[in-house]
């Protein structure tokens, strides 16, 4: 009973309390942007046929539709005539049967679940229109649902028209209907802007239709939170919030340890398994995937990564990253776009690594940058390395063998190729392949200048101190 010819989303509004310079139903939270959780919520309903009215920013919209919805038709309200005339554009090439969903775009905390328990009564009891309603302690702004004595809805009133009377009630219009296609079609050209904001209200339709001996369904929502909408910053905020709640007790429920999930905000399209752990001040963001057994945190981003069982991931910045089986990242690792660590492998703090692999058990424990290389299996990079894969115009590739030793601040310039088992001497500049089993030297032999401080930092702390001895040619004591 939950069939659905039509879901007609209103997208069209200029949202100009939200003082930006992108369309309202763009902004995003957890994840997604406004329009697109309530797409994401439609996909339980498998709906015939989706239509999104647009207006405002409209070629920003169309192009994040070709891509969050691209089956999803457009219907352009070039003139802003209120929520009656956009639902007008939408049905003007509509069937004349079955059962249409319409919506805001704006509402990011519908459920897929509501919905269908929705489409389902109204089926059911065959009524020609059904209203979500919700119960608010504040319902400032919204439209208030007035009821018969005996609880049928006689009407809704828009807040600017609504009298002292009225606006004390508490039941709202959330502005999610379910309507019998044919009884829609008959009421809705009989609309008038005769109102506050000379506009047509889809609203008005209801009093249409029950003045017509038709039976109108109200829905008392038990959960008011899913109809709550977006129309300034402070709003976009607090639906932030609720959703970061709704997503973290989920993953709570289904055996993720969160220590903190005030400070913990989840992506609605992140996936995490059981036994991971979270820390607080983490955020995991994108197609995040985290295994079982990983250890995420404290304070630690994800953006994009896959990370593998038994991980760990501690203060650190990782974006595009495939971290493997019981890999160690961090503290402060920046991981960019393409890294991938294998099993039992570690990039440790202060180290920035993009474009690269690291083999199974190696290292790269601190303060170097790893650009555009293969490291394979058992290798150690030394403190302060520096993978010079840039020359100004093009980018080239470092290959180190397994088994290799990279002496602290090396630089290694790419192209060249570290053979199986070499090594590299501290300090070197590495600007030749290094055959397997070899140590690369690159670096020139010592030379002291005797008596340079006293020549040429004459009275200086550092000449007072080292006259005893340098006169004499001695290190000092």
């Amino acid at each position: 009973m939950t069939r659905l010819d039509y879901a007609i989303v209103l997208a069209a509004g200029e949202g100009t309390r939200m003082k930006s310079t992108t369309p309202k139903v763009l902004h995003s939270i957890a994840g997604r942007t406004l329009l697109g959780h309530v797409l994401a919520a439609l996909d339980d309903l498998s709906p015939k046929e989706i239509r999104v009215v647009i207006g405002a920013g409209r070629e920003q919209v169309e192009e994040h539709l070709s891509l969050v919805a691209p089956k999803a038709k457009t219907v352009l309200q070039d003139r802003r005539g209120g929520t009656g005339h956009a639902a007008q554009l939408a049905l003007a090439d509509a069937s004349k049967t079955g059962t249409v969903l319409i919506l805001a775009g704006d509402t990011p905390l519908l459920s897929g679940s509501s919905l269908t328990q929705l489409i389902a009564a109204h089926n059911e009891g065959g009524f020609a229109a059904t209203v979500l309603t919700a119960e608010l302690p504040d319902p400032t702004g919204y439209g208030r649902v007035i009821r018969a004595d005996n609880g049928d809805l006689v009407r809704i009133v828009e807040d600017r028209d609504a009298s002292e009377v009225e606006q004390a009630i508490e039941e709202i219009n959330s502005g999610v209907y379910v309507f019998d296609l044919a009884k829609l079609h008959g009421a809705i050209g009989k609309l008038s802007s005769t109102n506050a904001q000379g506009e047509l209200y889809l609203t008005d339709v209801i009093e249409i239709l029950r003045k017509g001996g038709d039976r109108i369904l109200p829905v008392l929502t038990p959960d008011s939170v899913e109809i709550l909408g977006v129309n300034d910053r402070v709003q976009l905020a607090e639906c932030a919030a609720l959703l970061r709640d709704q997503i973290n007790d989920q993953w709570m429920r289904e055996g993720v340890t969160m220590i903190d999930p005030t400070t913990t905000w989840i992506d609605a399209t992140v996936e995490i398994a059981t036994d991971a752990v979270i820390y607080p001040g983490t955020a995991l963001s994108g197609e995040t995937t985290i295994a079982s057994g990983a250890i995420i945190g404290p304070r630690s981003t994800l953006i994009d990564c896959a990370v593998g069982p038994g991980a760990s991931v501690l203060e650190s910045y990782c974006v595009g990253a495939t971290i493997g089986k019981d890999a160690k990242v961090g503290p402060y690792t920046f991981l960019r776009a393409g890294s991938d660590l294998a099993t039992g492998s570690r990039v440790g703090s202060f180290v920035e690594m993009k474009n690269s692999t690291v083999g199974e058990g190696s290292k790269v424990p601190h303060l170097s940058y790893v650009g555009d290389a293969t490291i394979g299996t058992g290798t150690n990079i030394g403190a302060g390395t520096i993978f010079a894969n840039y020359d100004g115009v093009n980018k080239h590739q470092t290959v180190v063998g397994d088994h290799v030793r990279i002496g602290s601040d090396t630089v290694l310039v790419a192209p060249v190729s570290i053979g199986d088992g070499a090594y590299t001497a501290a300090s070197s500049v590495i600007t030749e392949d290094v055959p397997s089993g070899a140590i690369g030297v690159g670096r020139a032999k010592q030379r002291n200048v005797l008596g340079w401080v006293l020549r040429k930092r004459a009275g200086t702390l550092s000449a007072k101190a080292a006259k005893p001895n340098a006169e004499k040619g001695k290190p000092t004591s």
